[in-house]
């Protein structure tokens, strides 16, 4: 209680920072196995909230996992390892609607392997397809040359447990980077919903 009150004081003092919330979590249930997401409202607001808002809506459930990007045979000049997801809808579902890009160079966030990040086409086109980055990316990163653009990805996550579903979704069948046997997620769960998503 003495420890409370003293730190109270010094953030009133101005001497400290109070405690970040706590940031966001989902659950994905899969074919594959089961993943937990931590996703970082403090830092992509925006994103982190729309996909909350697809999760919280039940637009997961039943989505699957369907692509699978491999550095190796990818035909890309800027070749990158992910694994794609989209609703039941596909991959171009308009949902929501689009959302305005996060870039990496604002949130400080990057494309490291297990991270989460948005599929897109041109800025500001982000809906619900999302990505997860097997090995480290920085092309998809702000400045990157993955997205024409170069305005990069909006990452906004990162896999907590479950990377190794992840692995065996990337090294699965495919065929010009479709999934042989698309992987089902059966259920997705919101673990904690921010404040600041909640309206």
């Amino acid at each position: 209680m003495i420890v409370s009150a003293l730190f109270v004081a010094a953030v009133l003092a101005g001497q400290a920072a109070p405690p970040p919330n706590p940031l966001a979590g989902v659950a994905l249930r899969t074919d594959a196995g089961d993943i937990v997401l931590q996703l970082d409202q403090n830092r992509a607001p925006v994103t982190t909230c729309n996909f909350l808002r697809y999760v919280a809506a039940g637009r997961y459930t039943d989505a699957v996992f369907f692509r699978t990007v491999v550095s190796s045979t990818d035909r890309n000049p800027s070749p990158i390892d992910v694994v794609q997801a989209a609703t039941v809808a596909g991959a171009d579902d308009p949902g929501f609607g689009p959302i305005g890009l996060e870039r990496t160079r604002d949130t400080g966030l990057t494309h490291a392997a297990g991270t989460i990040s948005m599929a897109r086409d041109g800025p500001d086109t982000a809906t619900s397809s999302f990505f997860i980055v097997v090995e480290d990316s920085p092309n998809l990163d702000f400045g990157g040359d993955r997205a024409r653009d170069g305005q990069g990805f909006a990452a906004f996550g990162r896999v907590l447990s479950g990377m190794d579903v992840i692995l065996a979704i990337h090294t699965a069948n495919a065929v010009d980077e479709r999934l042989a046997s698309p992987v089902v997620i059966r259920d997705a769960t919101v673990i904690h919903m921010p404040q600041e998503c909640r309206s």
